[in-house]
């Protein structure tokens, strides 16, 4: 009897001639989600006994990222501005110990907005030499700004702020790495908004090349690109160290030694640059001011992010999917990682797919960038004019690969970051001296009424 109605109210509401668009529509919106939810990562790793350091562990890709990890065994350090001992940091990690069932999972404070900060954090991590298989840099992610107000000169002070800790915190890190035992397989890794593409064209080095008037995609693909293009030159610079101080041994007579070609991979370091897409919660959120983590909400964009959230949910990522190409450039394999005892062997047994050093994944593939190559006059005078010279630390001459704008482009943005990192650091000890003025102006003032 209740089969029978349900037939009768289904037959009413939607007759039978239309079963077929029905099921074409159904079809239609799975493939979309599919597809919207991009690739998902072939590749599977151990990770017990590797410490990966974590910024931008407590957005919801982060938590995502950080829950991943910990299943599979990760010594984690989560970086918050927060005190980690209470509020949400501490709530967070404590659930995430009992849900995983790792213990190894903890919250370090370091404010990414303050270069003192970070040059703490990173002088303790010296000091209690710890171990260090991997850094994630996730704070860079989500989009700065809205799609209803991104051209405030705050909102750029903000996102060099983001780029600069970054920027920071890899070359305070990179004595602790360097000094790592060779067969380390260590890993440094960005993620960066998908809107890199916006701004290929078009790139200029300089952030006081980007004019007021730029939409927020192009700006926040600047930014993106820019942070690729100095991953991908710290590679070069990382290859072009003393042989003998960095590059795994190529001894096929030694079976504790991996082997690897110095044409494939010359450094143990590898740097890499990851745009996991366009997340439902990390960049439309974001973008419709419809994020509380992350500044200011607009009621209106609240309202357009709830009203189109089932429309979002079948166009863009979810956390999960967000995830993969994170953990295919985590997972895949490097090729030094390979024991053989003769070079025939080691190319048997050498995977499809390797990591490739300095490159920027996207749905978990090398993502193809077209962009042209910097010839700036000065840039090619440090390179030596024609490609072949030495980079930046004093190593080896290298042939200019020409990706992400070649090696004149890296210097250039390299030379801005640190142009920038100096103003940032400038304007920090003059608002702490401002600040202690206050303080002190307060206190005489106070001692003075009492009196």
């Amino acid at each position: 009897m209740v089969l029978k109605i349900l037939y009768a109210v289904g037959t009413t509401i939607l007759p039978s001639e239309y079963y077929t668009h029905l099921v074409l529509a159904v079809v239609g919106v799975v493939t979309v989600y599919t597809f919207a939810q991009g690739r998902k990562t072939n590749r599977e790793r151990d990770l017990h006994g590797r410490t990966i350091l974590i910024t931008g562990a407590f957005t919801p890709n982060g938590l995502t990222l950080l829950n991943t990890l910990a299943q599979r065994g990760a010594h984690i350090i989560a970086l918050t501005p927060e005190p980690p001992d209470t509020g949400a940091p501490a709530t967070l990690v404590s659930l995430l110990r009992s849900t995983t069932s790792n213990e190894n999972i903890y919250a370090e404070q370091c404010d990414l907005t303050s270069p003192a900060s970070i040059r703490a954090f990173c002088t303790n991590y010296h000091k209690s030499e710890k171990r260090l298989d991997a850094v994630i840099f996730a704070h860079e992610y989500a989009p700065i700004g809205t799609l209803f107000s991104h051209r405030s000169p705050d909102l750029e002070k903000q996102r060099q702020i983001a780029s600069g800790a970054t920027f920071l915190f890899v070359t305070l890190l990179l004595p602790l790495l360097l000094t790592a035992p060779v067969e380390r397989d260590i890993r440094l890794i960005t993620l960066v908004n998908p809107f890199y593409a916006a701004a290929a064209r078009v790139f200029s080095a300089s952030a006081s090349a980007s004019s007021a008037s730029s939409s927020l995609l192009l700006t926040e693909g600047r930014r993106s690109l820019r942070t690729a293009i100095f991953m991908r030159h710290l590679q070069r610079v990382l290859d072009a160290l003393p042989s003998g101080s960095q590059v795994p041994r190529t001894d096929v007579n030694s079976q504790s030694i991996p082997v690897v070609s110095d044409k494939v991979q010359r450094s143990n370091i590898v740097t890499l640059s990851v745009s996991p897409g366009i997340s439902r919660t990390d960049v439309v959120a974001p973008l419709l001011a419809a994020d509380s983590s992350r500044g200011g909400v607009s009621w209106g964009g609240m309202m357009l992010y709830i009203l189109l959230n089932p429309l979002l949910r079948i166009l863009t990522k979810s956390p999960s999917s967000t995830l993969q190409s994170t953990l295919h450039a985590l997972f895949l394999p490097t090729p030094f990682k390979y024991l053989s005892s003769s070079p025939d062997e080691a190319q048997k047994q050498a995977p499809e797919e390797v990591l490739k050093p300095g490159a920027l994944y996207t749905e978990c593939a090398v993502a193809p960038i077209r962009m042209p190559v910097s010839l700036a006059p000065q840039a090619q005078e440090k390179t030596g004019g024609g490609g072949n010279g030495k980079t930046p630390g004093g190593g080896a001459s290298q042939h200019d690969d020409g990706e992400l704008g070649g090696m004149a482009l890296g210097m250039e943005v390299w030379d801005d970051y640190e142009r920038e990192l100096k103003v940032w650091e400038a304007a920090e000890v003059a608002k702490e001296a401002d600040a202690r003025g206050a303080a002190e102006a307060a206190e005489g003032g106070s001692l003075v009424t009492g009196t």
